[in-house]
């Protein structure tokens, strides 16, 4: 049942929580730039006040997108653990896998034709290369470690030995992998605050042109990517 706007307003809530609840949501808050990913973890409220928002309005929009019938394929807060982990698998580890070197390799070349010009191509090629290295161990981690662990400790039918030591290899994943995904979020939020935006300067190449896009479409991946990881995943697996 929906609230009534005088309950909304003490709603206890966090933006994070709210996709996880229905992921369609995440575009009422893209719209005003509230981080439910890294940042998820804000109150609703709070987080509309910091932006300058009226919580009200918002509210009203997340409940015209709920509003909506909800496909099972996009309530991943249903999907049991193993299929949530093969989704994110096949789809934002092998996005990274297959395009963060691509990225890479163009963010140096416009830092070394346009860096003179535009310093700040510089710093965002560096930051860039941070990023996909820091990843790379990262999705490592979570493919050869993490997930067959959470795997394995959802099947789990009593056999108490292995159950132990998957657990204690999951709470070891979760410590620092939650603090991964807060710095790579820093890294692509100063990014995008280099980049303008990612606004195409009058005097761009095509290189430049193709390096701010896919700039924007891993920022928008890695927004998905980590919301699942984070809100749903982790959460669900610290609790087995």
């Amino acid at each position: 049942m929906d609230r009534t706007p005088s309950e909304k307003a003490d709603d206890p809530r966090t933006v994070g929580d709210c996709v996880a609840e229905d992921y369609r949501t995440a575009k009422v808050f893209e719209k005003y730039g509230i981080d439910f990913c890294c940042g998820g973890q804000s109150i609703i409220a709070a987080a509309c006040r910091q932006k300058g928002l009226d919580p009200q309005e918002l509210y009203r929009e997340l409940d015209a997108v709920k509003g909506q019938p909800l496909q099972r394929m996009d309530n991943f807060a249903e999907w049991d653990l193993p299929s949530l982990i093969d989704h994110i698998v096949a789809t934002h580890h092998a996005y990274l896998w297959a395009n963060n070197p691509r990225i890479l390799d163009h963010a140096r070349k416009i830092a070394q034709v346009h860096g003179l010009n535009h310093p700040e191509v510089i710093e965002i090629a560096a930051l860039f290369e941070k990023i996909a290295g820091d990843m790379e161990g990262h999705l490592k981690e979570e493919e050869e470690v993490l997930f067959p662990a959470i795997k394995r400790l959802h099947a789990a039918q009593g056999e108490k030995q292995a159950a132990d030591l998957d657990r204690a290899a999951i709470r070891a994943s979760l410590t620092r992998l939650y603090r991964e995904h807060q710095e790579v979020g820093d890294a692509v939020h100063r990014i995008r605050s280099l980049s303008g935006g990612y606004a195409i300067p009058p005097d761009a190449c095509r290189t430049y042109e193709v390096t701010y896009r896919q700039l924007k479409d891993f920022e928008e991946d890695l927004h998905k990517h980590v919301h699942l990881e984070n809100n749903i995943l982790f959460l669900k697996a610290a609790r087995l």
